[in-house]
């Protein structure tokens, strides 16, 4: 059977993020949604998403398929459902539907004529950027029983202060010694090469993907997710951090998302609490407004390759767009759009040819490309985003 994964109506709360990715390639718990799905189905899977994404992540559709909405993570009980699907028959959640039989001559999808199939059991949903972080514990530990399950972890070395040692799995070439790992509180993964230094301070749950990397003296409260190839020192709480971002110095992070090729400045601190215990409201694309999170504790959400300098101090509920570069002193605005240049005292537009040149070297330096398709997307992404600038 041919897999296809849609973005559903969620895509623009989801914003910015999937200005640069289709929902199946948010990455929530260990994996991204795509590599859960691919896991529970062992197959690939494509994508529909926004036409300028398409070239990046295109769609494969064959003679059957099944429509999958990326916004719901997997599960043994959904996956079940989904691979006994047959045609015109659609799986829903209340009005929502999560996956659908079709064909290639189907033109029209007319849900009225489908067989629905309901599914009532728990199911993690990810449709507000902050879903992110505080939905990232109970996908950290679906993802580590699915990942673990009939394998042995390597050993952990005897340097190490361990307490609760069955909830920790260390895949093939991870270093880690004289670190304090607490898994009592959740399980924490160690991904292929990754790397915990010395004195670095970890409570679970946590999941530090292949080649991520501690620092010195990193301090970690989960639930946390370092994503491949991310560098992470100073103080983190309940955080999810794509892949290729840095933070690699003192400052505090707490229950906040960072996109891939962020990178913070020493000593950058963001507030995840307001001073009066109000709900934290969060800018919202879809309504053009701030949104009501229902959470005391939210704090920054970050786009793809922006960036902040030394010393940087981030408000309550603060969202950034995508390739937005910040400094100087005083607290930023809560709400950046994408190529804004500056802070406090004020923005202008972060040029394309600029913000280009600067992804070239950053990604070179991890030996990635930085293709024509990238080029395009961001060029879009800028575009779309000029009615948020003053220009």
């Amino acid at each position: 059977m041919n897999y296809i994964l849609f973005d559903g109506p969620v895509r623009n709360q989801l914003l910015p993020f999937t200005y640069t990715r289709p929902v199946a390639d948010i990455r929530v718990g260990i994996l991204t949604i795509r590599e859960k799905w691919e896991h529970y189905l062992q197959t690939t899977t494509t994508t529909v998403t926004e036409d300028y994404l398409s070239d990046k992540f295109p769609m494969v559709e064959m003679e059957e398929n099944i429509m999958l909405n990326a916004s719901y993570l997997p599960n043994n009980e959904l996956v079940e459902l989904v691979k006994g699907l047959e045609a015109n028959q659609a799986i829903f959640c209340g009005e929502d539907v999560i996956a659908f039989y079709t064909t290639e001559a189907q033109e029209d999808i007319d849900f009225s004529t489908f067989e629905a199939i309901e599914f009532d059991n728990d199911i993690i949903k990810i449709e507000h950027t902050w879903d992110i972080f505080s939905k990232n514990g109970d996908a950290i530990q679906q993802d580590f029983d699915l990942l673990t399950e009939g394998r042995t972890s390597q050993p952990i070395p005897t340097s190490n202060n361990i307490i609760a040692p069955e909830n920790i799995f260390i895949e093939e070439g991870a270093k880690l010694e004289y670190t304090t790992l607490n898994a009592s509180s959740g399980p924490i993964y160690i991904g292929k090469h990754a790397e915990i230094m010395e004195g670095s301070l970890v409570r679970g749950p946590l999941a530090l993907c292949d080649h991520a990397t501690l620092k010195l003296g990193a301090k970690i409260y989960g639930p946390t997710t370092v994503g491949p190839h991310s560098k992470v020192g100073g103080e983190v709480n309940n955080s999810v951090i794509f892949g290729y971002s840095n933070k690699g110095h003192d400052g505090f992070l707490g229950n906040s998302v960072l996109g891939e090729w962020c990178n913070l400045g020493a000593d950058t601190n963001n507030s995840n609490l307001k001073n009066n215990y109000v709900e934290v409201k969060l800018w919202d694309y879809q309504t053009g407004r701030f949104a009501k999170t229902g959470l005391q504790f939210c704090g920054l959400i970050m786009g793809d390759h922006s960036k902040c300098g030394i010393n940087t101090m981030f408000n309550t509920g603060t969202v950034i767009g995508v390739n937005a570069n910040i400094f100087g002193s005083g607290f930023p605005r809560n709400f950046v759009p994408s190529y804004s240049w500056g802070g406090a005292s004020g923005f202008t537009t972060y040029l394309t040819s600029k913000a280009f040149e600067v992804a070239k070297v950053v990604m070179a330096r991890r030996n990635v490309e930085f293709t024509a398709q990238d080029e395009a997307i961001l060029t879009q992404v800028f575009e779309d985003t000029k009615k948020y600038r003053k220009e």
